[in-house]
C-alpha cells in the first residue's frame, strides 16, 4: 500500500508516542530484572512494547515502500519522516 508523506509522518508520531508509553511503564516499574514486576506489570509492558515495536516495523516498511516508490534512498526519507515528526534522532 502505497503512502503520502504525511502518512508517514503521522506513523511515525504513532511509533513515537508508542515508544513513549513503554518507557514510561519501564521508570515506572524500573528496569526489567532488576527487581520483581507483578504480572499484571509484566503484562503491561510486554504488551506496550510489542505494540510499539510492531508500529515500528509497520513505519519502516511503509517507508521503505515510499522510497522504493519515489526513486529515494530510505535513509533520507526516514530522516525527513523524522524531521517532519518532531522525532528525536
Amino acid at each position: 500500500m502505497a503512502h503520502t508523506f504525511e502518512e508517514l509522518v503521522e506513523m511515525r508520531r504513532t511509533v513515537d508516542a508508542a515508544h513513549a508509553q513503554a518507557e514510561g511503564l519501564r521508570g515506572q516499574y524500573g528496569p526489567p530484572g532488576s527487581r520483581s514486576w507483578s504480572a499484571r506489570q509484566s503484562q503491561t509492558y510486554e504488551t506496550a512494547w510489542r505494540a510499539w515495536r510492531d508500529l515500528d516495523r509497520d513505519m519502516r516498511e511503509a517507508v521503505t515502500a515510499y522510497a522504493t516508490e519515489y526513486g529515494e534512498v530510505r535513509q533520507a526519507v526516514e530522516a525527513r519522516v523524522r524531521e517532519a515528526a518532531g522525532s528525536p534522532q
